[in-house]
């Protein structure tokens, strides 16, 4: 939970165009009723030091659909692999069942 409201406090802020400090954050944690530790907003407050947060957030959405599709493609061949693959076990499993020989483990 405090992950989550250190990223909306992150956003809050990103979207005032407010610096992104870990003492507004906890600030911003605190007045929702949020406990988080401070740990958590120096953590963000680091990572997040010197980027502009809504830019990254925009990139990732631009790009988001050509991955998924490239994803869906992938999918779709990996899918078709996978159903060889399974016919192909099955076709194994039945040249090396033991019941064909007449014999079976505990035989």
């Amino acid at each position: 939970m405090s992950d989550a409201a250190v990223s909306y406090a992150a956003l809050i802020l990103a979207d005032s165009e407010i610096e992104i400090t870990s003492d507004k954050l906890l600030t911003l944690t605190k007045a929702a009723g949020a406990s988080v530790e401070q740990i958590w907003a120096d953590v963000f407050a680091k990572a997040l030091e010197g980027k502009d947060l809504k830019e990254l957030l925009f990139s990732f959405a631009a790009s988001a659909p050509t991955a998924g599709a490239a994803t869906g493609a992938a999918a779709a061949s990996g899918a078709s692999e996978a159903a060889a693959a399974e016919e192909e076990k099955a076709e194994e499993a039945k040249e090396e069942s033991d019941d064909d020989m007449g014999f079976g483990l505990f035989d």
